[in-house]
């Protein structure tokens, strides 16, 4: 049975006329009592009285037109809320970030400026696990509308093949500083570069981390030899920096999540500003992208830092 024939079946029990129904229902008049045929047939039973002027329902038809008025209704309102719900969906840009960068900056920063700007973001909550790949194969196949993530040159962010796809905008500087644990003196627990022969423990990222390749650049490229011997291994900053604050040795952290324990003592720094590791936080985003809301946040980010904007 098709929706469109109880439409027909409602629209002739109002006009009593099958010419008048087909003309309502935008068809021929062959094809409208044909399809009113079609319906008594899928029913086994006659619904309308052919033998009065006007038409009028048989005892079957008044019950049948009760039944096909309140599945229409439904019908029409689930079709409403659908597409309420469709229209909201594509209203909202969809976010992805790293967990460091999630519980440093989305609260403080984005979301009160997209509040401001009146854009609706949906959270992928899942890409604060997420590779660097699958970041950039997420923003490629349009499973997020921009995304949140550290840039330093030894990041491959974007395969050559695919890297003029996107734009992207600096929103802030970071620097990755040395840390570690505090001693029974509240002195530092372990202090760059160590020694050949006291090399120190390492907290270090894991393989697939996003920020893997940024810390072994900075110590391959400090201008004093470092000495450490790996540890551990942890995929988040926030892994790393409490295997540190337990004593474990040391590592690499942003400082935006170092900074309130600097503060308070909870860690110490490992070593001056030459071991510091500095590195840009970008927003980026697929420049084929025409969401509204996206170009919205994309043109106040460039007025209120002009310099930053670029395409990679």
């Amino acid at each position: 049975m098709e929706i469109r024939w109880l439409e027909d079946f409602i629209a002739l029990a109002k006009t009593q006329h099958f010419s008048r129904a087909a003309d309502e229902q935008n068809v021929t008049q062959p094809t409208f009592s044909r399809r009113i045929k079609l319906l008594e047939e899928e029913m086994g039973v006659q619904l309308i009285d052919r033998n009065t002027l006007p038409l009028t329902l048989t005892p079957a038809g008044e019950i049948f037109l009760t039944a096909a008025e309140r599945i229409t209704r439904t019908l029409r309102d689930a079709r409403e809320e659908c597409h309420e719900i469709k229209e909201q969906q594509a209203s909202r840009l969809v976010f992805a970030t790293t967990q460091t960068l999630y519980l440093s900056l989305y609260n403080p920063w984005l979301e009160p400026l997209c509040r401001e700007l009146s854009i609706d973001l949906e959270l992928n909550l899942r890409s604060t696990a997420w590779t660097v790949r699958d970041f950039s194969h997420a923003l490629l196949e349009q499973q997020c509308d921009f995304m949140l993530c550290y840039w330093h040159p030894s990041i491959d962010l974007f395969v050559d093949a695919t890297a003029d796809v996107f734009d992207f905008v600096k929103v802030g500087d970071e620097n990755l500083l040395p840390v570690t644990s505090c001693d029974e003196s509240g002195q530092s627990r372990h202090t760059l570069p160590g020694t050949r022969r006291k090399p120190i423990p390492f907290i270090d990222y894991h393989d697939n981390a996003f920020l893997k390749p940024v810390v072994h650049y900075g110590i391959n490229h400090s201008a004093k030899e470092v000495h450490l011997t790996t540890v551990n291994q942890n995929f988040h900053s926030v892994s790393v920096k409490a295997m540190i604050k337990e004593g474990f040795g040391m590592g690499w952290i942003p400082g935006r999540l170092a900074n309130e324990s600097l503060k308070y003592k909870g860690l110490q720094l490992a070593g001056g500003p030459e071991f510091n590791i500095p590195l840009e936080i970008r927003l980026y985003r697929r420049k084929d992208n025409t969401h509204v809301g996206l170009n919205r946040l994309w043109s106040e980010l460039i007025k209120t830092q002009p310099f930053t904007a670029d395409s990679r």
